[in-house]
């Protein structure tokens, strides 16, 4: 065989992305005999995870060259773990970017040319001794970002790109006897680099597992399997498609168990041949779907011509039918809705390196708030998703992995020329569509699978529409996805970023679906007022950046409305972020930017419902709500159930129906509903009757049996309803109060308590309860919150600035006091605020003879004056003031575009968890809809907030003004107060996009007259 040599200078050829790579194939595991394959232990596998050798480099010129050879002593290098990205263990900086890419301002670059200055190279060497009995080896690498070259003793074997796909050698030509030297050069940037410019973290390195392998005599290269209902879905046709490592004759014996262990196939063929089919009818399937995954185990036991097991493959297999009916997708013949989540393969502690545990965790949660999709946004992930996938019942959308939204997406308008990648470059084809072919040979089996997507913000063209004709010649049973169709216009080279409607396109074909980007609800209705002839799905909606996510029940909401919008995919699910060790040895959590990476797009990574170390947020509630499969509307004499699921009966769940009064739980019911999918039904209940108070009627569907994911009892949806028992109102004795006059101050004093107004600095100044002064610093109103990412997109806080000032600097201009007797004493401030109008707001104080201080804030508008951020009032108490307790919506913040998901309730909780620790300080810990929110001590000595009309609330370690001004949490100081803010209400969160799209005009706070009153007391 003739040696080959690696030509370096290739790495910039994007014709060349693979040198003596194997065919991809199946992901399908086989074992020697039976007892291997229970025990999930493979004799003809061997992991070469563990520590290698390894040399850093900063670019090609400074690698080490001839390291690969067998007599160059790398046992004295240093070891790095595989797998992990070399940026994590050390070696390089890690560095976030979304749509520029890495060298962007470093060095100008035509498409596929790489960085020479900045191109870390990693050179790996493993040594390893051949398992007796193996004749031939095989190595596969999982994952490789971006390229790698490999040789074995000294001899180059070959070359691979495709981060996100396996890339494997035969190693038996070049195999010695003994040990081995396996070395690996990893490059950072190669010409493939132009076709992965994902908004993720840019690492490299060997990140997934790396392993040895061998083949029997007789072994199944690859199988394809189709299982589809039939006969109007009642039963089902199997259909496999083998291929062989040779011709030879062999036995195949297939055995097909349902999920109750009960034997559907045992029979035995006999093959020759390189290829072979088998089939098979199965009568009373059981279908597989997100809500029922179910999941019949094959075995495939291959025998030799002598009868001789050689190896037992184990496979899933999964009966179902996704397709366009029309212009509906449709699963097992129903409509199908996705309940989806965008989902980056990340973790603060690992980067994409993902162990499988954390994949089930991600899985968990998901399921647990109602989430029946992903999208692998934006490339093939780790083969365990969709084997978990499978199992747990996800709908995914496996794409590619291509993404190339920096070389034609330019500062908001769209660029198509020479370097515009792929295109119609012929120089690309090949390359782009072996990275569709990879993804679909490895991944093809998996039930859960439905839609293969060309990749993600890579413009239009050719080459892609190529790559969608592929996936459906090569897989006919699946859909195709593409959103980036609607920028390539017929004619028309380059231009501002507007949407090309589909008869202005130039292959709209690619796509089986319209999917668009963030497109607005409104702007969804329109257009499908007009285009009809797709359904419509938002690959990506409700971004989530920081506290965001504001609005999404309008999305969510038309798919009851408008049959052809099927639902969309959350960006995205988890934040972004890396864990690290600062000089003073915290652990804190970094972000773009900090690593001294630049170009980078700083926090604009923190995008989860999720944190980046996969913790949930608080706006995981409102996702859970509006993914619910049923609606419940309950009253006082039974609750409707709208049974939105597609195969699901609501007898699979025990109905709860538990009342409260004021708050307080007073009596809970079990019931069953029996709703078939698609119906709506009620179920009629008597509540006891208590007196006079507020009631909430809550009712819930939980889980009667456990699952994978959650326990028995575990609520899948709720919905409540709210009503009011009038009744004579206690008459309380008058308690009296004493005023006292005085030069500067006025005190009005009362049975174990004391007000103190001052005159000269015209605020209140002091609140004594039981002889315990509750406020650190005078009360402040409140016309501002801490900026959301949100916020800082659309430009608010430029915008309504004045509100900011007005916050902080304030004249009291007119100072009044009045008296009621000895009952209450009024002190009503008039105050003129930092705002050009100027504008005044009047704060009324009433104090009486029980310690109740009322408190009136009223607004006269003023024309001219941007909208009002916030409306209330801010009290500095002191810092071991960290209990909570209100009656309010809970358990999670809440905001008036956010809080469908709610729970009207009695919650406690602290200060302290109320923060969420968003990448970027923000306003979080906001309640709506509150009755009372209490504050106080571990003793339960503090101040309770009350209204006679639901208002805002929240309690944080830091003002406004403290979180703004920081830009990481370890930013601010460790908490010397506690801030409790009661407000009339503040901006909706927003969240149909973080750089642009306000909030919604019906969320926010306008410049008009406002009034808002409450009462504190002492406790």
């Amino acid at each position: 065989m003739e040696e080959k040599i690696f030509d370096i200078s290739k790495l910039a050829d994007s014709t060349y992305f693979a040198d003596n790579r194997l065919p991809a194939h199946s992901d399908h595991h086989y074992y020697a005999n039976e007892e291997e394959m229970l025990n999930e232990e493979m004799s003809m596998r061997q992991s070469l995870n563990g520590l290698w050798y390894f040399s850093y480099a900063k670019n090609l010129a400074s690698r080490i060259e001839g390291f690969e050879k067998a007599d160059y002593n790398c046992k004295i290098w240093d070891t790095i773990r595989v797998p992990a990205h070399i940026q994590m263990e050390g070696y390089g900086k890690p560095q976030y970017t979304n749509v520029a890419y890495p060298w962007d301002g470093h060095e100008e670059l035509n498409e596929g040319e790489i960085p020479t200055e900045n191109n870390p190279i990693a050179s790996y060497v493993k040594y390893f001794t051949v398992p007796q009995g193996w004749n031939e080896v095989f190595v596969s690498f999982q994952g490789v970002d971006s390229a790698m070259a490999l040789w074995l003793n000294g001899k180059f074997v070959g070359y691979s790109e495709d981060s996100c796909t396996p890339s494997e050698f035969d190693l038996t030509p070049y195999l010695v006897e003994g040990e081995n030297k396996l070395a690996v050069q990893v490059y950072r940037f190669s010409s493939a680099s132009w076709l992965e410019d994902q908004d993720f973290w840019r690492f490299s390195g060997i990140y997934r597992d790396v392993y040895l392998y061998t083949k029997p005599q007789v072994h199944v290269d690859d199988l394809f399997i189709h299982a589809t209902p039939c006969n109007d879905y009642k039963d089902g046709k199997l259909s496999i498609d083998f291929k062989w490592n040779n011709e030879n004759a062999k036995k195949l014996a297939v055995k097909l168990v349902d999920n109750e262990e009960n034997v559907v196939i045992d029979t035995v063929q006999e093959i020759t041949g390189a290829t072979s089919v088998f089939t098979a009818d199965v009568e009373n399937v059981k279908l597989w779907s997100a809500e029922y995954p179910n999941l019949y185990k094959a075995t495939f036991t291959v025998k030799d011509e002598n009868d001789n097991v050689v190896e037992i493959i184990p496979q899933n297999i999964g009966f179902r039918e996704f397709k366009m009916d029309g212009n509906i997708m449709k699963i097992n013949g129903k409509r199908i809705v996705f309940k989806g989540v965008n989902r980056h393969e990340f973790d603060c502690y690992y980067g994409r390196a993902i162990p499988e545990s954390k994949i089930a965790h991600d899985l968990d949660i998901m399921k647990l708030n109602n989430i029946n999709a992903i999208r692998t946004s934006h490339y093939p992930n780790n083969s365990k998703l969709y084997e978990l996938c499978d199992i747990y019942g996800f709908y995914v959308i496996d794409e590619t992995n291509m993404e190339t939204h920096g070389s034609w997406q330019i500062r908001g308008s769209v660029r198509c020329d020479k370097n515009t990648v792929p295109n119609d470059h012929p120089h690309w084809h090949e390359a782009v569509l072996d990275r569709a072919k990879s993804m679909l040979e490895r991944d093809k089996n998996h039930a859960s699978i439905i839609i293969w997507s060309c990749g993600n913000e890579s413009y239009g063209g050719k080459n892609i529409y190529d790559m969608s004709e592929y996936f459906r010649k090569a897989d006919p049973s699946r859909l195709v996805h593409y959103e980036s169709i609607c920028w390539d216009r017929v004619n028309e080279a380059s231009g501002k970023m507007v949407l090309a409607m589909p008869d202005e396109r130039r292959y709209d074909g690619t796509s089986d679906m319209e999917s668009q980007m963030y497109t607005k609800v409104a702007q969804i209705k329109e257009f499908l007022s007009k285009y009809r002839e797709k359904p419509f799905i938002c690959c990506e909606y409700t971004h989530s950046m920081g506290n965001s996510n504001g609005g999404m029940h309008k999305y969510t909401d038309l798919t009851d409305e408008e049959p052809l919008y099927q639902g969309g995919f959350i960006w995205d699910f988890a934040d972004q972020a890396i864990w690290t060790r600062d000089l003073y040895g915290n652990d804190v959590m970094n972000y773009g930017g900090d690593f001294g990476d630049r170009p980078c797009d700083y926090n604009f990574s923190g995008n989860g419902i999720v944190f980046a170390d996969h913790a949930p947020t608080s706006k995981l509630q409102e996702v859970k709500f509006n993914y619910q499969n049923f609606t419940l509307v309950p009253s006082e004499t039974g609750v409707k159930i709208i049974n939105k699921s597609l195969f699901t009966n609501t007898s699979d769940y025990d109905l709860i129906i538990a009342l409260a009064k004021n708050g307080k739980n007073v009596w809970q019911k079990k019931l069953t509903a029996d709703i078939n999918a698609g119906q709506t039904g009620e179920v009629a209940y008597t509540l006891p009757t208590f007196g006079a108070g507020e009631y909430v009627v809550t009712a819930s569907l939980v889980l009667k049996q456990a699952t994978i994911w959650a326990n028995c009892g575990h609520e899948v949806a709720f919905g409540q309803y709210v009503f009011t028992k009038e009744g004579k109102a206690d008459k309380k004795a008058v308690a009296l109060i004493k005023v006292v006059k005085s030069d500067f101050n006025i005190g009005v004093k009362g049975e174990g308590f004391s007000v103190m107004f001052s005159a000269d600095r015209k605020m209140l100044t002091s609140y004594k309860y039981n002889g315990v002064e509750l406020i650190e610093e005078f009360p402040k109103m409140n016309f501002w919150r801490a900026p959301i990412d949100n916020d800082n997109g659309c430009g608010m806080p430029f915008d309504t600035a004045q509100w900011k000032l007005a916050s902080m600097y304030t004249k009291c201009v007119d100072m009044q006091v009045s008296e009621n007797g000895t009952e209450s004493a009024t002190v009503k401030y008039t105050y003129e605020l930092a705002t050009r109008p100027v504008a005044h707001v009047v704060v009324t104080y009433t104090v009486t003879g029980d310690g109740v201080v009322k408190v009136d804030m009223d607004y006269k508008k003023v024309e001219g004056l941007p909208a009002i951020p916030d409306f209330g009032m801010l009290f500095t108490l002191p810092v071991d003031y960290d209990q909570i307790k209100y009656y309010g919506l809970g358990p999670c913040d809440n905001y008036i575009d956010r809080k469908e998901g709610g729970k009207l309730g009695i919650f406690t909780t602290t200060t302290q968890d109320e923060i969420q620790p968003y990448l970027v300080p923000q306003e979080c810990g906001n309640h709506c809809d509150v009755r009372w929110f209490e504050v106080t001590d571990r003793r339960g000595r503090g101040v309770r907030i009350s209204s006679a009309t639901p208002f805002e609330a929240s309690a944080l370690p830091y003002n406004p003004h403290e979180l703004e001004n920081a830009r990481h949490h370890y930013d601010l100081a460790r908490p010397h107060h506690t801030v409790l803010r009661a407000s009339a209400g503040m901006y909706g969160v927003g969240g149909d996009d973080s750089w642009g799209a306000p909030t919604l005009d019906e969320y926010i706070t306008k410049n008009e007259d406002k009034h808002f009153s409450f009462e504190f007391k002492g406790i």
